[in-house]
């Protein structure tokens, strides 16, 4: 308890401490304009929404970073995975709830994969230099995104906008440890009436063993990386009030894993591929705004192991297909004297299948999971009230599935200006996830998951302070889980979440910028015993969660060309699974020191260096995966 109340009284005297300095800071904190909160344009200080902005500059200056080593440093977020070797499964967790229940978005429109068990989404698949900014949304969004938002929503936004010439050029290139190499080149610009964008993505590592060799003596061998993301965008703004979007993009990674926890394979090698296109047409004048998106999604996920451990398996060969659809229309309406109305309709679509081939010493086996589809249509309505410094939303869904029927979620969500400074808000909203086709296809009868979340919070805001409290508390019933006596998916778990987030930003003076958040969850699951698999009981943690966790960041504009920054992750003690019929393992709580430098010779020509685990703390995120050591990454950015 100690560590809780030191983490958090030495975040609010940081806040404290600089209120107390002269306002010098010439700049206002900004009020910026979002759209996930309602899926239409609005500044984030009209919805009752926590949404978290992660801009374009600050994007910038994480050359060296993943998107989700970036997401993993914002309060609320773990990402498993995201500092353990490259390829490694990237598991999102948001405010303790587990794998596959925060809904990732492309530009807005949700994107999973069919073929996974939880329907999540790999972001190994998305490069850094992709995305021109992100907004995460807190607590359930299944009103208005559906299935899988019962913790929130992370729209990855990779349009560019204020493009005014007709032929731009950006090239990143970076090596650094373990003998990775990036490289990222970006052509856009405006024609006429026409804005376009193309990327390039290039990552190529050694790694490091993605096994824990806890005897040290075994010799684990490298597991490497290599992987290829090319995209492109056109909109045809054909007047002021409509334009049309198309897209496409392509990814795959290839890269080496290992057998197990604390287990080397030398020849295991996973291959990844992903093909997403669509068009999206929007029209807007100053009555309403009506938007229609389709897009088109296929997935390939390929495991190869050449082992040649003797009286085992010496050979297999596993593939996963999947193929995902998603349209949408949906409008909003000035209903005038502060009242509109945001109405939509929408429908997914997904199907997989999957080959396995094996060779040991009994002989070849051979099996399949034949091509199985499900479909989902969703009506959705939200209405919205501004009076002044009062706003409220208040909206349903109905979700009509292929498979289990209807299901119906709510939403009400009102905040207040109190004055200049102060701004009160809370929320009441249910969320759901759909079984997958995997879990269905072994149980027919699966329900989907429920969940109710509370917010209730208060922002404070001052020329050089932005500060956010929340309290949160999410219900969960009815809850998919996977039982090992029976060898199927069942609906049983039962998870509540108590929590609280704090998240300030301070400009003490105007070179100077201090960003830090803290989470505190307080988790209880009731679900079947991982010990003995007989009975049922109720754990006071999330898997591979931890109660507490702080991550600060400062930086210095020394001059116009030469910045610094220094950042500090810290984790409580966290559990993990210990095998099967074996008690949860503690892993132990640590603390990350990483740097940022970046000198811009001229509007052209940037040098920067990252540095992340500075000190080269061992420490474990997953039980028996090694996470990174000191990792250094160098390299110049290039615009034409």
């Amino acid at each position: 308890m100690s560590k809780k109340i030191l983490l958090l009284n030495a975040s609010l005297f940081v806040s404290c401490f600089l209120f107390a300095q002269k306002d010098s800071s010439p700049q206002n904190i900004l009020d910026p304009v979002i759209v996930t909160a309602n899926k239409t344009l609005q500044k984030q200080s009209t919805t009752g929404k926590v949404i978290t902005v992660i801009t374009k500059e600050q994007i910038e200056k994480s050359n060296g970073k993943t998107i989700s080593q970036l997401l993993n440093e914002q309060a609320g977020i773990t990402i498993n995975g995201a500092l353990n070797n490259a390829g490694t499964v990237q598991t999102i967790y948001v405010r303790g709830a587990a794998s596959g229940r925060t809904l990732i978005l492309i530009d807005g429109i949700p994107i999973n994969d069919p073929s996974m068990i939880n329907n999540e989404f790999d972001l190994n698949l998305f490069s850094i230099n992709d995305v021109e900014r992100i907004e995460i949304c807190k607590g359930a969004q299944s009103t208005l995104y559906g299935s899988d938002a019962i913790a929130g929503v992370i729209n990855i936004i990779t349009v560019k906008n204020n493009i005014s010439t007709p032929v731009n050029v950006k090239a990143t290139l970076s090596g650094g440890s373990f003998e990775t190499y990036k490289g990222n080149v970006q052509l856009y610009g405006k024609i006429g009436k026409f804005i376009y964008t193309t990327r390039y993505a290039k990552i190529n590592s050694q790694g490091f063993s993605s096994a824990y060799d806890s005897t040290g003596k075994n010799n684990f061998d490298k597991d490497g990386y290599d992987g290829n993301i090319a995209n492109a965008n056109i909109v045809y703004q054909a007047n002021q009030n409509l334009s049309v979007r198309t897209f496409a993009q392509y990814s795959q990674y290839k890269a080496g894993v290992d057998a197990g926890p604390f287990t080397d394979e030398k020849n295991y090698n996973i291959n990844n591929r992903n093909f997403t296109t669509g068009i999206g047409i929007h029209f807007v004048n100053n009555k309403i705004s009506l938007t229609a998106n389709y897009q088109y999604n296929i997935l390939n996920r390929n495991y190869n192991d050449n082992a040649s451990v003797i009286g085992a398996t010496s050979w297999s060969l596993n593939n996963y297909n999947g193929t995902g659809q998603f349209a949408e229309i949906f409008s909003s309406i000035n209903l005038g004297k502060g009242f509109s109305l945001l109405t939509g309709i929408d429908y997914r679509y997904g199907s997989m299948n999957n080959q396995y081939s094996s060779l040991s010493i009994w002989g070849p086996y051979n099996s399949s999971f034949n091509d199985t589809s499900i479909h989902q249509t969703s009506l959705y309505a939200s209405f919205l009230y501004a009076y002044k410094n009062f706003n409220v939303e208040f909206g349903g869904r109905i979700n009509d599935h292929s498979r289990y029927g209807t299901n119906y979620t709510y939403t009400f969500n009102p905040s207040y200006k109190i004055n200049n400074q102060v701004r009160i808000f809370g929320s009441i909203a249910t969320g759901f996830k759909a079984p997958s086709i995997y879990q269905l296809s072994l149980n027919e009868t699966l329900q989907p998951e429920k969940s109710v979340n509370y917010e209730a919070g208060v922002q404070w805001q001052k020329r050089n302070i932005n500060s956010r409290f929340v309290y949160f508390n999410r219900d969960i019933n009815n809850g998919i889980d996977y039982n090992y006596i029976t060898y199927n998916y069942f609906n049983y778990v039962k998870q509540i979440v108590n929590g609280l987030e704090y998240e300030v930003t301070i400009h003490p003076i105007k070179q100077l910028n201090i960003s830090a958040n803290y989470t505190y969850l307080i988790p209880k699951v009731t679900t079947q015993n991982r010990a003995t698999n007989q009975d049922t009981i109720t754990y006071n943690y999330a898997l591979r969660v931890p109660g507490n966790s702080f991550n600060i960041n400062i930086g210095y504009q020394f001059s116009k060309q030469f910045f610094i920054s220094a950042n500090g992750k810290y984790e409580s003690k966290r559990y993990d699974i210990g095998g099967y019929q074996t008690a949860d393992v503690s892993l132990n709580s640590y603390f990350l020191l990483g740097a940022y430098a970046e000198y811009v010779l001229n509007e052209k020509v940037k040098f920067f260096v990252n540095m992340q685990n500075i000190t080269n703390k061992k420490f474990f995120d997953v039980s028996g995966y090694n996470s990174i050591p000191f990792l250094l990454d160098a390299g110049i950015t290039i615009r034409l």
